[in-house]
């Protein structure tokens, strides 16, 4: 478990992972980013209390290295990946080994279920259930079991992760999905399982999940920067939309001085399409169950969908062109949001 500035969710997620019914021992390993909430000191405090309770320190903050720090001190021949914003059923980990061994599987995942606490983050969480919201990978909501692309969070077997290596530490966002894709190609199963769920929490505020949504598509932008024709086509949606605004808005500007008229100005006017239909389907999922129930849900819901695509989509461009480089997910950080050393 990768931990930074965790505070209002660690114990909880901590007491879900202890509760884990299995059929032998285990132990949980926080990797302890330098938080600012007093995150440590609660991890410090709950590894006091429980013997299998790890802590291993983490000073560069970034997810993968974290993880590796976690996955080197382990001990155990399967690793089981949790993360301080999710909660597990007591059963998880018990159906996700009998999956493994079942299906003979690398790397087993289920159903993130994203659910919130406050309107605002009920409605990301509402985006995040939503295939409108994140493009339908099948940990959002599938519904039949067999072969995936990636796992969420994923219960891998430790003999596989020896063999291709570990999580790439020059990867700050999408390090799970490259690293499945280095399993895939090894020859082994990466295998979705929707009897398993994952309770996850997200972003509690506009801009922090603006900032996350912008950071993972520029790391995305990367990826296909550096294995092309190896990210799923969905990807590419987001950044399609924003191309399209940004032309639309240059021929509006265009039409609106008159410098394009005539039938040139008609065939440029099916560039309003998309973002119409966009806006149809936006409006759509607002107004309809799955914005909520009452209107600050809906409204919520109306505002958090184009959060989510616009960031996500422009980041993703600026990652094509120019790279991630040293990018970070500054929605992770402490009140005052200043980048870490």
């Amino acid at each position: 478990m990768p931990v930074l500035n965790e505070a209002d969710y660690l114990q909880r997620a901590v007491e879900t992972v202890m509760a884990q019914d299995v059929d032998g021992p285990f132990e949980l390993i926080i990797a302890l980013a330098p938080s600012t909430d007093g995150t440590t000191a609660l991890a410090r405090r709950l590894a006091d209390a429980d013997p299998r309770i790890v802590l291993v320190d983490n000073p560069r903050a970034d997810i993968p290295v974290g993880l590796n720090l976690a996955i080197r001190a382990g001990r155990f021949p399967t690793i089981v990946r949790v993360d301080a914003h999710s909660e597990l059923e007591p059963d998880y980990t018990r159906r996700a080994l009998e999956t493994l061994r079942r299906v003979r599987a690398a790397n087993v995942g289920g159903v993130m279920r994203a659910d919130g606490r406050t309107p605002f983050q009920r409605a990301v969480a509402r985006a995040y259930n939503s295939p409108i919201g994140l493009g339908g990978g099948a940990y959002h909501g599938g519904t039949e079991e067999g072969e995936a692309e990636s796992a969420y969070l994923g219960v891998i077997r430790r003999a596989a992760l020896d063999e291709v290596g570990l999580f790439d530490e020059s990867i700050r966002r999408g390090e799970d999905w490259e690293l499945n894709l280095r399993i895939r190609r090894a020859g082994y199963r990466v295998w979705f399982d929707p009897a398993l769920s994952v309770t996850y929490w997200p972003r509690e505020s506009w801009p922090r999940l603006a900032r996350q949504f912008s950071a993972t598509g520029r790391w995305r932008g990367e990826l296909v920067r550096r294995f092309g024709r190896g990210n799923s086509l969905r990807f590419f949606a987001p950044p399609l939309l924003v191309l399209d605004i940004f032309v639309a808005a240059v021929v509006a500007v265009l039409q609106l001085s008159g410098v394009l008229g005539g039938w040139w100005s008609v065939a440029a006017s099916l560039v309003y399409l998309p973002v119409a239909a966009y806006a149809v389907v936006i409006v759509g999922v607002s107004l309809g169950p799955g914005g909520g129930r009452g209107w600050r849900d809906k409204l919520w819901t109306a505002a958090v969908l184009p959060t989510m695509h616009l960031a996500w989509g422009w980041g993703f461009l600026v990652g094509v062109v120019r790279g991630a480089h040293d990018t970070v997910d500054t929605s992770r950080l402490g009140a005052r949001n200043t980048p870490l050393p």
